[in-house]
């Protein structure tokens, strides 16, 4: 009988050079981060009081695993050994009586470095433990980035609203009513005004200047006649888009500029 098919071909006997590696089947049930980690999971395993550690229970327990680790990875057990070793010295000093200190004060506890080192490891792996379960970059959520180009913005001014641009007319014509009160006399005189002539002199004012105050167009002191035929030059020019009309922000003051050609 065949017990599988190679390239085809039927085999009908298991192959013999197969290799599984030692450890291939072997299962960790609990890893640790080194001597520190397993000796803190041995006292909280046991419940022990960490400030006052039963040295000959989690030597014995310690010592156990260490011989595990030792006779399977000889360099991961180095470290371990040094802690063995530690964990044996300080045994051996408890065993011992105490020496009195000079001053009279009691002896310092043979663990209490030790236990120093316990709990400011375990309030560090806390601490990472609770840093892990913040949101990560590239784990829970991605970065997104954005490339702006400055040079393809363009300044988009609002658009001036018809009740606008009328109420700033409004004005000019009172200021020029109010100059005309004050003129003693007056010359009757029949002047043709054409509207082309005058979209030629706003031009010439706007030419150089980056803007002007829609006001500043206008010279109150010529009577209305003329100030109607400038805003209907000034129409004309927005009409033909040679000029724009324009405003920073809503009631804000109205600006006329030449319009803005692309070189090419």
């Amino acid at each position: 009988m065949q017990v599988v098919r190679l390239y085809g071909e039927p085999l009908l006997a298991m192959p013999q050079d197969l290799y599984i590696p030692p450890d291939a089947l072997e299962i960790f049930l609990e890893t640790f981060e080194g001597p520190l980690d397993l000796l803190l999971y041995l006292i909280r395993k046991q419940n022990f009081n960490i400030l006052d550690i039963p040295m000959a229970s989690v030597t014995r327990q310690y010592m156990v695993y260490v011989e595990e680790i030792h006779r399977r990875n000889l360099e991961l057990a180095a470290e371990y050994l040094l802690m063995a070793a530690m964990l044996i010295e300080i045994k051996s000093r408890m065993l011992l009586p105490p020496k009195r200190q000079a001053d009279g004060q009691e002896p310092e506890d043979p663990r209490a470095e030790l236990v120093r080192r316990l709990i400011e490891y375990e309030q560090i792996k806390q601490a990472a433990t609770r840093i892990n379960t913040l949101p990560q970059a590239g784990r829970d959520f991605s970065l997104v980035e954005v490339v702006q180009d400055d040079s393809a913005i363009a300044i988009r001014l609002p658009d001036v609203h018809l009740d606008e641009l009328q109420s700033a007319w409004r004005d000019v014509l009172n200021r020029a009513r109010l100059h005309a009160k004050h003129i003693t006399h007056h010359k009757i005189t029949r002047e043709a005004l054409s509207v082309r002539e005058h979209m030629g002199l706003v031009l010439r004012k706007l030419q150089g200047k980056r803007f002007m105050v829609f006001e500043g167009l206008f010279d109150t002191t010529q009577g209305i006649p003329l100030l109607v035929v400038t805003f209907i030059a000034l129409l004309e020019l927005a009409k033909e888009s040679l000029v724009e009309i324009t405003q920073a922000e809503a009631f804000a003051p109205i600006y006329v500029r030449l319009a803005y050609t692309p070189s090419h």
